[in-house]
């Protein structure tokens, strides 16, 4: 995953005995984890070009130094962002693709709930690692290799309700890059204009009535994981 921004190297051996403490000292505050957090951060408010050991460094308030006790290189913390966002933002909608509902209704409001928990999918993550695929071609190869896993699995799903190979496919299509461009254009629906449009969002990507059970229980949800909308 070559970005052209890569800084290497590990700690010199020359760099004496009261560095090694400082750095010992500091990764024993840190973890893994921690770094990976920062980076993530980083890469989502600045962009790859700002994924810089000196720079999440100073985000943890620890030494530079003390990176290298987790990471090899810059290159092994970008391959951890990268499982991050696939584990974040694409695990959840293969896992709700597969989870039984009545009807192809309720299945798609099982996905409609990547799109309002954030729990389940950062927007903003995706968007950053989308635009880290146009620097890398290694990272688009993923982005795509992602795409097509949500959209099988989405095609799958539409399947499994009797809709015809094609047809479950354009039907998976439209539904995931309907998403996908409403978060690349930015639009601010606000909470009740989406459950007030649920229905015929659900009629448009099925061709099916939602039922007033499935449509109340996703409100019900909607308003719990957005209290604040």
């Amino acid at each position: 995953m070559a970005t052209g921004s890569f800084e290497g190297g590990a700690v010199g051996a020359g760099s004496g005995k009261g560095k090694r403490a400082v750095a010992a000292q500091a990764a024993g505050r840190m973890t893994r984890e921690a770094w990976v957090e920062a980076g993530v951060a980083a890469l989502v408010e600045e962009g790859i070009a700002n994924v810089k050991i000196q720079t999440i460094a100073r985000r943890l308030a620890v030494s530079r130094s003390s990176f290298y006790w987790f990471f090899a290189d810059l290159q092994d913390l970008q391959k951890e962002l990268l499982a991050h966002w696939l584990c974040k933002n694409t695990s959840p909608i293969l896992e709700r693709a597969l989870r039984p509902a009545s009807t192809v209704t309720g299945a798609v409001c099982h996905i409609f709930e990547c799109w309002v928990d954030p729990a389940l999918f950062d927007p903003r993550l995706d968007a950053a690692v989308r635009s880290w695929g146009q620097v890398d071609a290694a990272i688009r190869q993923a982005v795509d290799q992602a795409d097509d896993q949500r959209v099988e699995a989405l095609t799958h799903m539409f399947s499994r309700y009797g809709y015809a190979a094609e047809e479950a496919f354009i039907r998976a299509r439209v539904l995931y890059f309907t998403q996908i461009g409403h978060y690349t254009l930015g639009m601010r629906d606000d909470r009740e204009m989406r459950l007030r449009l649920l229905r015929a969002y659900l009629l448009s990507f099925t061709g099916r009535q939602a039922s007033d059970d499935e449509v109340e229980a996703f409100a019900a949800l909607m308003r719990r994981v957005q209290p604040g909308d």
